[in-house]
């Protein structure tokens, strides 16, 4: 099994683009180069220079690959739909500029969604009409990133917003041609959203394009579903902990991969709030440390 350990900017808090308390740029790549990886995420789209020339020469003093790119827009939203269009060539054209080919698509969080994250049977659902827009305008993403840039588009479910639980993500992938869209599975958010992670996979592995290794706190998780508690909150409370410290079955994860001879990277995404996490490069490379004891390398 030939699988690269990749990490990405959300590991150190770097959610939005223009958020005062990211760290610099240079920093997440120094850092992730220091915590023995050789890849890395672009981040939300103007975090990191737009100019190819100036980030392909940061990623080659620092020996790094990148690996893909997440367009985190409301596609749930019609009214932002010229938002996601312009962050889906902005990304795309960053991947394709540096050989990056994983074009990751998610359904940022709704106001909507955001209160029962989590709870599956208390979310509240899109009408006919508005799940055909949203899946529309997810498929049209896709194919823009598939045949206008060559690259390979995933879908992510994300805790909070619409395209969040099992069901819903299986209706996308009925309904959206399996040519231009994958999935990029996330093991922590699908065990947030309350559903098995290495059962999903085990279903839907001849679709999955690329991972993101996410763990969960099971003790974290109880008490922000109990609570209602807001997805930015629960990270801060260290819902997304060390990978092997939580309920994801990382061991099992690796034995699906490696009998299906999957084959790429999979991407270290700890969510942490960029105020709070006192030692992200630390816990990257814990992360890194604990996959290759169980056998990722």
């Amino acid at each position: 099994m030939t699988l690269k350990i990749g990490n990405a900017p959300c590991s150190w808090g770097v959610e939005f683009a223009d958020d005062a308390r990211n760290p610099s740029w240079q920093t997440v790549l120094s850092d992730c180069a220091k915590a023995g990886y050789t890849g890395i995420e672009l981040g939300p789209v103007g975090f990191m220079p737009e100019d190819p020339v100036q980030l392909g020469d940061a990623l080659a003093r620092h020996d790094l690959e990148l690996i893909g790119g997440v367009v985190f827009r409301p596609f749930h939203d019609p009214d932002a739909w010229d938002d996601v269009l312009d962050a889906t060539h902005r990304t795309a054209r960053a991947l394709r500029a540096h050989g990056a080919q994983h074009l990751v698509l998610i359904d940022s969080i709704s106001p909507r969604r955001a209160p029962t994250a989590g709870r599956a049977s208390e979310a509240e659902q899109m009408d006919k009409a508005e799940w055909t827009a949203y899946r529309d305008r997810i498929a049209e993403t896709a194919r823009i990133g598939t045949e206008e840039y060559g690259l390979t588009v995933g879908i992510h479910a994300h805790a909070a917003g619409f395209m969040d639980f099992e069901p819903e993500l299986e209706r996308l992938l009925d309904e959206v041609d399996e040519t231009i869209l994958k999935i990029c599975f996330d093991t922590g958010h699908h065990s947030y959203a309350g559903f098995d992670p290495v059962a999903f996979m085990t279903r839907h592995l001849d679709r999955i394009s690329y991972m993101h290794f996410k763990d969960i706190d099971p003790r974290v998780k109880a008490d922000v579903i109990a609570n209602r508690t807001g997805f930015y909150d629960a990270c801060g409370q260290g819902i997304f902990c060390n990978l092997g410290d939580g309920d994801v079955d990382f061991p099992r994860v690796r034995q699906v991969l490696q009998d299906a001879g999957f084959a790429g990277w999979c991407t270290v995404e700890q969510d942490c709030d960029p105020t709070l996490d006192p030692d992200p490069i630390g816990d990257a490379r814990k992360n890194r440390e604990y996959l290759e004891s169980i056998g990722f390398t």
